[in-house]
């Protein structure tokens, strides 16, 4: 199969990406992806679309087989990663409707594999810009095109899930400096790095997080209103990644994010 540049990983509600794809199955050591990975073409470009809850949302933030997601991509050719998700807002200012392009994350996960070098090789990775300068840079000029609401840098933190948060949990990771809150960013990120593969997190705001007080337009969060709002915005959604993929495609591969394991391996 011929390579593919770009791959997309969909987050809740965004589960019909491309018309006509072409399913393919791809076994890694890690075991199975998510699903089947669904392969097709916008504007010359060949991109890959794997859910990663899979289809149905039948698999829980605690189960992803997240390893076995990047590996696939990767033995696609995959050297981008588009991954847009919903996220829970932890700042008054950023509400719901806003896409938030992430620049760092909290980890406050509990139970995952997050790492592909489990010996004898050992390689400790830097964090810093660990989401891809030259790919934010990119969905940063689209939202500018486009007009829709956005901001450009955001630290998420990640919890174990499926459960929400508490109050106290919801201000103590806005307190650490958070600005939106998720399930699936950690550890993608931290994996597609190892691999030396570039990662555009991009969070959909669909709700003010419960720990937010003083906002009479704040409700507690339910999974029922979390995918009602991403369906409402999905076409910019949609509009956003369409626009972004002949532009990542076009463009010269010069961050760093290749050259990650380089002086990495003890």
């Amino acid at each position: 199969m011929e390579k593919i540049k770009i791959g997309i990983l969909g987050g809740s509600g965004f589960y019909e990406f491309l018309e006509n794809p072409k399913e393919v199955e791809i076994k890694t050591p890690y075991g199975a992806p998510s699903d089947k990975i669904a392969v097709g073409e916008y504007q010359g470009v060949k991109i890959a679309f794997l859910p990663r809850h899979a289809k149905g949302h039948k698999l829980p933030p605690h189960i992803i087989p997240y390893r076995a997601n990047i590996w696939a991509l990767r033995e696609l050719g995959v050297k981008n990663i588009i991954s847009p998700a919903a996220v829970g807002s932890l700042k008054p200012e950023i509400a719901p409707g806003t896409f938030v392009i992430c620049d760092d994350f909290l980890d406050r996960t509990k139970r995952r594999v997050d790492t592909f070098y489990d010996g004898p090789e050992v390689y400790h990775i830097p964090s810093t810009e660990i989401y891809c300068p030259r790919l934010r840079g990119a969905a940063v000029e689209i939202c500018r095109e486009r007009g829709v609401g956005f901001k450009d840098k955001g630290t998420v933190v990640v919890i174990e899930g499926p459960r929400f948060s508490s109050k106290p949990e919801s201000k103590y990771y806005a307190k650490l400096g958070a600005d939106i809150i998720n399930m699936t960013q950690y550890p993608e990120v931290v994996l597609a790095r190892e691999l030396g593969m570039c990662y555009l997190g991009i969070g959909l705001v669909t709700d003010w997080d419960v720990g937010l007080e003083g906002n009479s337009d704040i409700r507690p969060v339910t999974a029922d209103e979390v995918v009602r709002v991403f369906k409402e915005n999905n076409n910019k959604v949609k509009d956003l990644i369409f626009n972004l993929i002949p532009k990542i495609a076009g463009s010269d591969m010069d961050c760093e994010c290749a050259e990650v394991l380089r002086g990495a391996k003890i």
